[in-house]
């Protein structure tokens, strides 16, 4: 039988995630802090969300965007770390092709909709501050989820080409990937086709739209803390 990682072929079944190249043999006492970091970051997103539920004085729009950052902070980590803490503890680095591709979408999708949550609690501290007597006006829970799902939109939608083009390439040079999880251009790397489409689309959202976010993010905070 031919070995897979090292032949020639056709859209693979699975990829090989080989965790930290180079720092295998220390892999198990590299996956102490990430399943501290794991643990930490889920009992710690699901009190906040308990909290926030259990306290009806707690229901305002800065602790529901909180509620929103917790969920996706949930989602974003629950994507990576199970999948790296298996290969760190029991070597099983392989992942089926379609399953590596919902990883992609899920890692950056959640990405984006945390940089967009930032910006809407900017932007809730800005209306707070500059505005105080007219926060609860502005801020209603109906404009609170229109945000809310502008920001699951945006994320949902910018990210969609990744895993797409990703599909649609054909793979013909090797099945490894040098990661512990399934990173966007480490994945197209491997394709035997003409992946600028895909490199040009994954710059252009690094550039200009974490660009933006961060620049709209800066700017409520610039505007509230400087001189009046």
């Amino acid at each position: 039988m031919p070995d897979s990682n090292t032949t020639d072929f056709t859209n693979p079944s699975t990829f090989l995630l080989l965790g930290i190249p180079g720092l295998e043999a220390a892999h198990v006492w590299i996956s102490i802090p990430f399943f501290a970091m794991y643990a930490i970051a889920v009992l710690g997103n699901f009190t906040i969300l308990f909290i926030v539920k259990s306290e009806p004085s707690l229901h305002g729009p800065m602790y529901y965007f909180l509620c929103m950052l917790a969920v996706t902070d949930l989602v974003l980590s629950t994507s990576i770390l199970p999948k790296t803490l298996s290969i760190f503890w029991f070597n099983s680095g392989e992942i089926d092709f379609n399953a590596c591709l919902t990883q992609l979408y899920f890692i950056y999708c959640f990405s984006w909709m945390e940089s967009g949550i930032f910006v809407a609690m900017a932007f809730d501290r800005y209306v707070a501050i500059c505005n105080p007597l007219r926060y609860s006006t502005i801020l209603t829970n109906p404009v609170v989820a229109k945000i809310g799902l502008a920001v699951v939109l945006r994320g949902g939608m910018l990210i969609l080409p990744y895993p797409l083009l990703a599909r649609r390439w054909p793979y013909c040079k090797t099945n490894i990937i040098p990661h512990s999880y399934c990173e966007h251009i480490a994945v197209v790397k491997l394709a035997c086709a003409d992946i600028r489409i895909s490199s040009y689309y994954s710059l252009s959202m690094g550039f200009f739209f974490f660009g933006l976010d961060v620049f709209l993010t800066s700017c409520p905070i610039s505007r509230y803390s400087g001189p009046s």
